[in-house]
C-alpha cells in the first residue's frame, strides 16, 4: 500500500481560490439520489448546494431510474442546474440496462433527448453483451447525440475479474469515442478481499487516468480513505453521495481526522 500523500491546497489565505476545472486526474462523480438522506438535490436546493461545491464535482450521476421517477420537469431542471455549473451530469447504467431488456433503446433516446441530458452511462450489471453488442450500443447512443461512459462490472461478481478484458475493454472504449470507464463498486470489494494485488496492477496501468473507481456512499469516509491511500489522493472516484463530495475534497487535501490532517505536514 502506498503512503497517503495529499494534494496541494489551492490557495493560501490572502488570495482567490483559482478555478479547479477541467481536470484530467482527481476527478470526483457524485450520485444524485434526488430527495434523499444522502443530499437533497432538487432544484432549488441543488442550486445552493452547487453554489457552494461545484468546483469539487465533474460528473453527477442520476441515480438508477430516477429519471423516470422524478417528474419530466423536475429532471430537466436539474440537468439543468448542473450543467450551468458546469458539472456532467449522466443517465445511470440501470436505466440504460432497462431499456436494452425490453428493447426499448429508441424510447429511451427520445426520453433522454427531451430532458437534455447530454451523457449516458452504459454498464453491464445484469445484463450481459457481446463486444458486437456493446460497441454497437455505444456507436448508436455517439450517434444520436450522447457522449457515453461505460461502467465495468456486475452489481454481484462471482470472480476475480481479469485485468486483460478489463484492459481490453477500455482500449476498446477510448477508440469509440468513450470518456471514461468506471469500475463497479462491487467489483473493487471483491477483488480487494479476494486478489488485492490486482490493485496494485491497475495503479500502474498505462490507462488508470481514463477510469474511475467507485466507492460505496454507506462505508464513507472508512473506504475511500483506503481508496485514496491505495491508489493517491488524484485518483478519479464516482459514486460519491452529494454530501459527501466537500469532505472527500478536503481528505484528498489531507484535511480531516480520517488523515489524521496530513496537511499539516506538508512543508
Amino acid at each position: 500500500m502506498t503512503h497517503f500523500v495529499p494534494q496541494s491546497f489551492p490557495h493560501g489565505f490572502d488570495v482567490e481560490r483559482p478555478a479547479l476545472r477541467p481536470r484530467t486526474k482527481g476527478m470526483t462523480s457524485i450520485i444524485d439520489f434526488g430527495p434523499d438522506t444522502f443530499g437533497w438535490t432538487t432544484p432549488d436546493g441543488l442550486s445552493s448546494y452547487l453554489d457552494c461545491v461545484a468546483e469539487y464535482i465533474d460528473y453527477a450521476k442520476i441515480y438508477a431510474m430516477n429519471a423516470l421517477l422524478l417528474p419530466k420537469g423536475t429532471v430537466k431542471q436539474i440537468i439543468h442546474r448542473y450543467r450551468d455549473h458546469s458539472v456532467i451530469p449522466y443517465a445511470g447504467g440501470i436505466l440504460f440496462e432497462y431499456a436494452v431488456q425490453r428493447e426499448e433503446i429508441d424510447g429511451y433516446i427520445r426520453h433522454l433527448r427531451a430532458i437534455g441530458m447530454p451523457l449516458v452511462e452504459v454498464s453491464e450489471n445484469y445484463i450481459t453483451l457481446s463486444d458486437e453488442e456493446r460497441e454497437r450500443h455505444i456507436d448508436r447512443l455517439r450517434q444520436s447525440g450522447f457522449n457515453v461512459i461505460y461502467e465495468f462490472g456486475r452489481k454481484n461478481p462471482t470472480e476475480v475479474f481479469s485485468l486483460d478484458i478489463l484492459e481490453n475493454i477500455i482500449r476498446s472504449n477510448i477508440d469509440a469515442g468513450v470518456e471514461h470507464t468506471i469500475i463497479e463498486q462491487s467489483e473493487i470489494d471483491y477483488v480487494a478481499a479476494e486478489d488485492p494485488d490486482v490493485l496494485s496492477q491497475i495503479i500502474g496501468s498505462s490507462w488508470f487516468d481514463k477510469i474511475f473507481i467507485e466507492a460505496n456512499p454507506y462505508t464513507f469516509p472508512k473506504e475511500h480513505v483506503g481508496l485514496l491511500d491505495k491508489f493517491g489522493a488524484d485518483v478519479n472516484l464516482a459514486n460519491i453521495a452529494a454530501d459527501q463530495a466537500l469532505r472527500l475534497q478536503g481528505l484528498r487535501y489531507g484535511i480531516g481526522r480520517a488523515v489524521n490532517y496530513a496537511i499539516l505536514d506538508q512543508a
